[in-house]
């Protein structure tokens, strides 16, 4: 997780020589080029250019008459581009009582304006290609697209309307629909997820009541009950000023173009009030704080927080280092003392910095049995032994391969590089703070890392929250502090006398801007090689980052476990011992090997395959390429390692009952599947199989399966096949073996739709699943690829049906979707969502009527927002190096030309709405579904009142009836998740961001 607030780009250098001595806060110096203003009155105040070899964004910064700033990032690497507006506004502009209203907002501006209807933004969007999305958090709310290049209009476009033209819009139903989403978005986030509330009981406990952190970003269910329309009004015109706001705009534009059409759209929206900087003391605390809940969990949880500082202070890379080395790996001390050790099922330390405040955290969650008393105690024996070890020079080194790895790795999206000028421009009045960090990071010593630990840790107080289960257990220590509102003074009223104003234009904005022309998308140049053993290779070399991303997929994966139930999780557990030790290095020697790289390389276990992913420099590359020869080819199997990963992987599978969207996991994958087939069963295993398995299992399973002729490698970055061949001549010793691909089981569809309830008992949100086992295969232009296509206006879309009916009109849901999943293997089409718990049933019959309604045929617009959207889509689809891998791997997994982008492109333009009606009618039999709902026992008599034949289960799979007699060790854990990825609007919802990796 990347630790500090905002996330890191590139390690820059610009062209300016004064810039190494500006302050934190300083602005970088304009170049020496001219700067102007424009005839419309836009100042171009500062322009950063690149040298040969450096790592910089280049922009151009300027500002309208009205406040606004602009900042124009030129990049014609790729075929579009991303605007992003980011208001200086978060939670902590709020109010005592009146808190999520930052939150709120953002999902209102999703909602209409004059010139664009309710729904609409979204779908104007969708429809030219593109992707959207917005986030709040404690300090700012942003706003962003990332569109084909032809669309930079629209884009620009709509963030005007909302910006200067939102109010008179805003509407009682609206309101009334996005409270009902914003308290779904806080179920499913919060209430319903387990430990979702500790950051809440962290913030009221470390900082003084009315303090602006002192409440969530997403704001309490009282203080949402209470709000009102003229509330949230108030609160638009108090804070979205173009004043108070930075336009990004990044990739393959030219500034002159963006300058034109900014002042175009947002040169008549009038400046808001001032704003001022937040000046709010640091807390501190003079005795160590207890605080405690109870929640629906297996593990206990402890959180230590120090006090520390704001984003940007010069302390916070230090701090950063402080955390790495104490909590960021297998070579901290926090993992040798309690991961390394299996008293902790995981356990981490982070910082985290915002603008106001930062704190430095101790996190740990200790095997069942494990007091949280004695997790403190080794935390705080942890200090004393870093007080006595030090800080070492390879420590500091680490730190700095690492960061500079993550800098350099961000610069891959032009998403990244916009978000990141963005932020910097926000928080520091200059785009290019970046050169400020990297200076500090050049410049850091291990004397510094030892100073933040004297100051901020050692003797220091701090919040200690315990996290108790609700089936028994004791906190830490007993609770000793309570919010204290004695000395809280109320601030002024920021709202009083404020008027909405609108622009008056000289022309007509009510008319979408047309596109000029369609992108050209090109896909990589390709070469492909194939090793005697087997191995085929593909690749394309891009040099936009010094940087390598490489992708090794190994066929198989856990339907190799087919037949052999009683072995179930020996694919993922070995797949987890090869991110162990190697016969040349223990665990920890070969983490710390890789860290001085700045490189990665992992291991995963899936359902189909096994994936080595491989990221390095490319000055790193051989290097890098030396451990994936160990790790793939030499791994260690150290019993020690094995017995921690075996533990780790049966206590995961007796949490999995704790969570409701793992129980219809679960439930659903049981239903899909034949019970004699592997795919009934997570990659995990069930406790019986995990608990039979032994190292040797993992040594023979290893032996059989790994191999070079089940195997393809995917390179893509700054390397060209000449130079790269060489370095991968390793592969060509590995042996090839008779390796048989397991062919898919056949499962008994369901005579007819039956509803199967689980019972969990206080479940915040009902999680629901529809759908059936399909018999079609990946297919890339064939009946899979159309039934892609049909099912994109029923579920695969933010505007829907399914998500527009459920989330938008109804407000049963933070976000509903469907879709097909299917591999070279056939795979279910499933339709889901956490709904509302008392809109269970209500949600489960829209759902059913939706799927059904939908072999009626679909609307002439619905064809044609189909066909924009997903054939104008292509120019965001091979941007990064994992995107470009992702786009080879699958030519050599299907066996495909290049050309059949070129063939689904044809397929798309020629579909038809008989097409889409005949697939729906084919692939989607509504009356011939499993419908899985897993929710508290109040909703099954209006579940039941549906008229389906409900079969009631335990979250074992047991009937009712059955349960009180099965085995309580019978449990099968969950299935890898049947649904595909929501593609709806989702907000951060002021999570902090950190950069610890987890222990």
């Amino acid at each position: 997780m990347n630790l500090r607030f905002l996330s890191t780009l590139g390690l820059a250098l610009i062209t300016t020589a004064s810039l190494a001595q500006q302050k934190p806060a300083a602005k970088a110096p304009a170049a020496k080029a001219a700067l102007m203003t424009t005839p419309g009155g836009t100042r171009l105040v500062e322009k950063v250019t690149r040298k040969p070899g450096e790592l910089v964004v280049p922009y151009e910064k300027y500002v309208l008459p009205n406040g606004l700033t602009l900042i124009v990032a030129e990049d014609h690497s790729d075929p579009l581009v991303h605007v992003d507006v980011t208001y200086h506004v978060g939670s902590a502009r709020e109010q005592v009582g009146k808190s999520g209203f930052a939150h709120f907002f953002e999902h209102m501006m999703f909602q209409g304006s004059d010139n664009v209807a309710d729904e609409q933004h979204f779908k104007f969007v969708t429809a030219a290609g593109g992707t959207l999305n917005g986030s709040t958090n404690t300090d700012r709310t942003n706003y962003f697209e990332t569109l084909p290049n032809n669309q930079l209009e629209t884009g620009l476009w709509l963030e005007a309307d909302r910006m200067g033209f939102l109010l008179d819009a805003v509407t009682q139903k609206k309101f009334e629909v996005q409270r009902s989403t914003v308290k779904n978005e806080r179920g499913q986030n919060v209430d319903n997820r387990p430990y979702g509330q500790a950051q809440e009981y962290i913030q009221k406990a470390l900082f003084p009541y009315g303090h602006p952190y002192s409440w969530s970003v997403i704001g309490s269910l009282a203080d949402l009950d209470r709000s009102n329309v003229d509330d949230l009004k108030n609160f638009f015109l108090r804070w979205y000023g173009p004043n108070n706001a930075t336009l990004t705009v990044g990739g393959d534009v030219t500034p002159a173009q963006v300058v034109k059409l900014t002042e175009k759209y947002f040169g008549s929206i009038k400046r808001g009030p001032a704003v001022t900087p937040t000046r709010v003391a640091a807390p501190k605390l003079t005795q160590d704080r207890y605080v405690s809940y109870q929640d629906n969990i297996r593990f206990p949880m402890l959180q230590m927080v120090f006090p520390t500082v704001a984003h940007g202070h010069p302390d916070e890379i230090p701090l950063d280092a402080l955390a790495e080395i104490m909590g960021g790996g297998k070579n901290s001390l926090i993992y040798k003392n309690l991961v390394k050790n299996q008293k902790a099922v995981q356990a981490q330390v982070f910082q985290q910095n915002q603008e106001l405040a930062g704190g430095f955290t101790f996190l740990a969650l200790p095997f069942p049995g494990k007091g949280l008393d004695s997790l403190e105690t080794i935390v705080r024996n942890t200090m004393v032994e870093f007080e006595k070890r030090g800080v070492t020079d390879a420590d500091v080194q680490r730190f700095k391969a690492q960061t500079e790895a993550q800098n350099v790795n961000s610069l891959a999206s032009v998403s990244g590089k916009v978000s990141q000028l963005a932020a910097n421009q926000t928080f520091f009045g200059n785009p290019n703070y970046l050169a400020v960090e990297q200076q500090r990071l050049k410049a850091l010593t291990k004397a510094d890392v030892q100073r933040v630990y004297d100051q901020y840790l050692k003797g220091k107080k701090a919040v200690i929250l315990s996290v108790v289960p609700k089936t028994g257990g004791a906190p830490a220590k007993a609770d000793n502090f309570t919010v204290d509102q004695t000395g809280y003074k109320a601030p002024k009223d920021e709202y009083a006398g404020l008027k909405y104003s609108k622009a008056t234009d000289t022309f007509d904005r009510s008319k979408q801007p047309k596109a000029s022309g369609n992108p050209v998308v090109k896909v990589p140049a390709l070469y492909q090689e194939a090793f005697d053993n087997g191995l085929k290779i593909i690749g394309t070399r891009n040099t936009e980052v010094p940087a390598v991303t490489m992708l090794l997929t190994l066929r198989g994966g856990r339907r190799l476990e087919q037949g052999n139930p009683g072995k179930a999780g020996v694919a993922a557990l070995t797949a987890a011992m090869l991110n162990e030790g190697s016969q040349k290095y223990t665990g920890e020697q070969f983490a710390a090997e890789l860290d001085k790289l700045g490189s990665t390389i992992q291991v995963g276990g899936g359902t189909d395959r096994t994936t080595v992913y491989v990221q390095s420099l490319t000055k790193n590359l051989p290097a890098t390429l030396a451990l994936l020869e160990e790790r793939l080819l030499h791994p260690r199997f150290d019993q020690a390692d094995f017995d921690r990963l075996k533990k780790q992987t049966l206590e995961g599978i007796a949490n999995q009952n704790t969570q409701p969207v793992v129980i219809a996991d679960k439930t659903y994958a049981r239903l899909l599947y034949a019970p004699t087939d592997v795919m009934a069963l997570p990659t995990s295993g069930t406790a019986t199989s995990a608990a039979s398995l032994t190292l040797d299992d993992v040594k023979q399973f290893y032996a059989q399966n790994y191999a070079p002729n089940v195997s393809f490698l995917t390179v893509v970055g700054d390397v060209n096949q000449a130079d790269l061949t060489p370095k991968l001549a390793f592969l060509k010793s590995w042996a090839k073996k008779p390796i048989t691909l397991p062919t898919a089981m056949a499962a008994t569809q369901p005579d007819k739709t039956r509803i199967y309830f689980v019972n969990k008992d206080g479940a915040a949100q009902s999680e629901i699943r529809v759908g059936y086992l399909s018999t079609m295969p990946f297919d890339a232009t064939g009946d899979y690829y159309r039934a892609g296509l049909a099912n994109y206006v029923l579920g695969g879309a933010f505007n829907s049906r399914i998500n527009l009916n459920l989330r938008e009109d109804k407000g049963y849901t933070y976000g509903a979707n469907s879709g097909f999943r299917s591999s070279a293997y056939p795979g279910p089409f499933t339709a889901s969502a956490g709904v509302r718990a008392d809109a269970t049933a209500a949600s489960v019959k829209e759902f059913v009527k939706e799927i059904t309604d939908y072999s009626n045929g679909i609307t002439d617009e619905e064809l044609t927002f189909l066909q924009n959207s997903i054939g104008q889509g292509d120019a965001l689809k091979y941007e990064t190096g994992q995107q470009k891998a992702a786009f080879l791997s699958r030519l050599l997994e299907y066996n495909l030309a290049p050309t059949f982008v070129d063939e689904q492109s044809q397929i798309l333009k020629k579909l038809t709405k008989e097409d889409v009606q005949a697939s729906a009618k084919k692939n989607l039999p509504a009356d011939k579904m499993y419908i899985v709902v897993v929710g508290d026992r109040k909703q099954l008599p209006a579940v039941q009142a549906l008229g389906y034949e409900v079969v009631e289960l335990d979250a074992d799979g047991n009937r009712a009836a059955e349960a009180a007699k099965a085995p309580a060790e019978a449990s099968v854990p969950m299935a890898a998740p049947a649904n595909e990825k929501t593609k709806t609007k989702m907000e951060d919802g002021g999570k902090m961001k950190t950069k610890s990796k987890k222990g």
